[in-house]
């Protein structure tokens, strides 16, 4: 890593207000490619811009700001003194007019003149040294790698559906640029104010942000895969899941009773699908409060759990961050004993709490889980919820904070703090929009700078409390989630559609998670909302069963779409390789890389036409690898005492490696324990390898000679299998 070796001094000008017209010849001043906005927010005008001393022009380029600022303009900072060199690494540039440049290893490139560092609003422009920019969230992008076009996009978490350009439900603000040398490096603003950044074809990355500091920190690589790794070095290793978590998952909001539930877990035995896990939305619940369950609709449940756990199965119920607060006194125990303890979120006198609306009937309350007693609060909630649903894991949702009005009540007052004088480029340019008034208080300080951590702060404390509620490795998805979530838990991404394109649009977000440091990603298969098509939902199921998070999760009332024999074929793929996925997040959780694989160069220069029947997913394995695999089963509680197999599939030499890593699947923490049985109890039967050239005659396996009619040998030459 490159650091600074002294303190670099500069001082402050403050921007210009009024200075003359510039010339009609605008467009000689700045190339457009190379324009930084004046005037980010709605209603530029030219004598708007003019009167903060930038330049108004027009341009047929979409997107290009008209109003931007000179190119040699005084408005940020300037060098008091001489230029210091640091290390040879770093570089600072005096300009002619007095300014001062930082270049990191010539990777991050700004200009301090090109800094605003003011009350509610700080700025910083720096060139990118490529425009293969990847990263930035939470959103839903239209390509993995981002248009550099003047491409705006708004971190602030929000309880918002999938909408390109619209901030999502979590904030990272972190990006990877892969350089002309196809070197990388990644950047994180470390920074939890809402903020947007503009991405510009000069090529440059403009960051405004309405609060906090400029906290950058630079991950230098040189591989995509060596960014990854320090990143998560330094923000949190991903968790490591538990085994039965890589198992398919089924998911509804309305299953609206017990029977239609065991009817759907009855339906997916009968056809013999492989799956694991059964979820609980909300409608599990007595009218919607948290730490209860229905028991007139859902009597029986706490039994018909522990049924399921006996089968070989898990259970995950799904729990909201708001409290009701209309309940008689003493008959509901979230809302008496987090009264007691103090435990919420409170209005800008910072006694009262805050009252907003959401799925309960009538007002809710807020949990403050940045506060110690919230956390004590909701580790006894989920302990005493454990007594009476023996669940396995949680699943936390709605915890941007969502809120159904805007702000809470009586309404947001009139303040600087709740309406500052810039709004970054967010959902309707509010910030109290589907949440609560900036201004109200929590442990850490204002929600304005603490909104976006609501559900990161809620994820670690809900990861402790399943994990001594279960004592087993922990299981926690949550919807909001900042930097360092990864460390605590999963997440999907959001309510999508039941539409081609989310379909898609679902890759490119489980590969920005993964540089996000949350390989634990999938999408809602076949769409939450809307109805889908056979079609449609067969072939995400295809693809979803390579999520890494592998979940069918819907709407209430849409309708539900059998394909038992296709949907159970391409599960059995899954099953089979989940000794590979396993080790995969064996890998991320200790060193930090990737639950996914880069795209080998030579597919960029060439096509190939693959048959894909609609009973059929293409699957493709890269040459020079060994993938361990097992014979499937209905659970990964069977399916881990079958016998293992092997994939080899070899490179143009001819050679092959790989790794397994194999444990108990769900203990706690990292042990070595030789003898343990469930690793040398197994049994390789079938070794495959694909890519031989030449016929064998004999076959030697650690240096024993295999019987002839151990080992068969497809005639095409690619393939070659051998038998136990």
């Amino acid at each position: 890593f490159c650091y600074y070796s002294r303190e670099l001094v500069v001082q402050a000008r403050p921007a210009a207000r009024k200075r003359k017209r510039f010339n009609p010849q605008c467009s000689r001043d700045v190339p457009v490619k190379s324009r930084i906005d004046c005037h980010p927010q709605p209603g530029a005008s030219q004598e708007k811009c003019e009167a903060r001393g930038c330049i108004w022009c027009s341009t047929n380029m979409p997107n290009a700001p008209w109003c931007f600022f000179p190119e040699d303009s005084p408005y940020g900072y300037s060098l008091n003194g001489n230029a210091e060199k640091t290390l040879k690494t770093m570089n600072t540039k005096h300009k002619q007019n007095n300014h001062l440049s930082l270049s990191i290893c010539h990777r991050w490139d700004a200009s301090l003149s090109d800094l605003i560092f003011s009350n509610q609003y700080l700025q910083i422009t720096t060139t990118v040294p490529s425009t293969s920019v990847y990263g930035f969230g939470e959103h839903e992008h239209l390509s993995f790698k981002h248009s550099m076009n003047f491409a705006t996009y708004g971190m602030f978490s929000r309880d918002q559906s999938p909408t390109p350009f619209a901030n999502l439900y979590g904030v990272h603000p972190f990006y990877m640029c892969v350089e002309t040398d196809s070197n990388a490096h990644g950047v994180l603003l470390l920074n939890s104010n809402a903020q947007d950044v503009s991405l510009s074809p000069n090529p440059s990355l403009t960051f405004r942000t309405i609060g906090g500091v400029l906290d950058f920190y630079v991950f230098l690589g040189p591989t995509p895969e060596n960014v990854i790794q320090q990143y998560t070095e330094a923000i949190g290793r991903p968790h490591m899941p538990a085994y039965w978590s890589l198992g398919f998952q089924l998911s509804r909001w309305g299953y609206g009773s017990i029977d239609v539930l065991k009817k759907t877990v009855d339906r997916m035995h009968y056809y013999d699908i492989p799956y694991d896990v059964q979820h609980s939305d909300i409608d599990y619940m007595e009218r919607r409060l948290d730490f209860t369950y229905d028991k007139v609709n859902y009597a029986g449940l706490p039994e018909y759990m522990q049924q399921l756990k006996k089968e070989g199965m898990h259970y995950v119920l799904i729990l909201d961050p708001f409290i009701s607060k209309d309940e008689e006194p003493g008959t509901y125990r979230p809302y008496d004993l987090g009264e007691e303890m103090g435990v919420w979120v409170n209005n800008s006198d910072g006694v009262t709490p805050a009252v907003g609306k959401a799925w309960p009937d009538g007002h809710s309350v807020f949990p403050d889980y940045t506060n110690p007693r919230t956390v004590d609060w909701w580790t006894q909630m989920c302990l005493e919820l454990k007594d009476v649903l023996d669940y396995d894991g949680i699943w936390i949702d709605m915890n941007e904070p969502s809120n159904f009005d805007r702000g809470q009540y009586p309404g947001c007052a009139v303040n600087d703090v709740n309406n500052p004088p810039y709004i970054p480029s967010i959902s309707d340019r509010a910030l109290a929009q589907k949440t609560l008034c900036p201004d109200s208080k929590t442990y850490l300080g204002e929600h304005y700078n603490t909104h976006s951590l609501f559900g990161w702060s809620q994820t670690a404390p809900t990861f402790h409390a399943t994990q001594k509620a279960t004592g087993k490795r922990a299981f926690v998805l949550s919807r909001s989630t900042f930097v360092g979530s990864g460390k605590h838990g999963g997440h999907w991404l959001g309510d999508n559609f039941s539409q081609w394109k989310d379909m898609h649009l679902s890759i490119i977000g489980i590969l920005e998670f993964n540089l996000f440091g949350i390989p634990y990603i999938g999408a809602d298969i076949c769409g939450f909302n809307y109805n889908t098509t056979y079609e449609l939902c067969l072939r995400w199921m295809q693809l979803g069963s390579f999520y890494p998070f592998s979940r069918n999760h819907n709407a209430e009332k849409n309708s539900v779409t059998e394909f038992a024999k296709i949907s159970r074929e391409t599960l059995r793929i899954r099953y089979s390789l989940l000794p590979y996925l396993y080790t995969l997040f064996f890998e991320s959780h200790v060193h930090g890389n990737t639950v996914g694989n880069k795209v080998p160069a030579s597919w960029l220069k060439n096509y190939a036409t693959v048959d894909a029947p609609l009973s059929k997913i293409p699957l493709f394995l890269r040459g020079g690898y060994i993938l361990p695999k097992q014979a499937p089963a209905t659970t990964t509680t069977k399916s881990r005492l079958n016998p293992f197999g092997l994939i080899i599939a070899l490179d143009d030499q001819g050679e092959a490696s790989g790794s397994l890593f194999w444990d108990d699947g769900d203990s706690i923490g990292k042990f070595v324990k030789n003898g343990y049985r469930g690793a040398d109890s197994l049994k390789y039967n079938t070794i495959t390898i694909l890519g031989l050239r030449l016929r064998p005659h004999a076959v030697a396996l650690n240096g024993r000679t295999v019987r002839g009619d151990a080992f068969s040998y497809q005639t095409n030459g690619v393939r070659a299998a051998l038998r136990h």
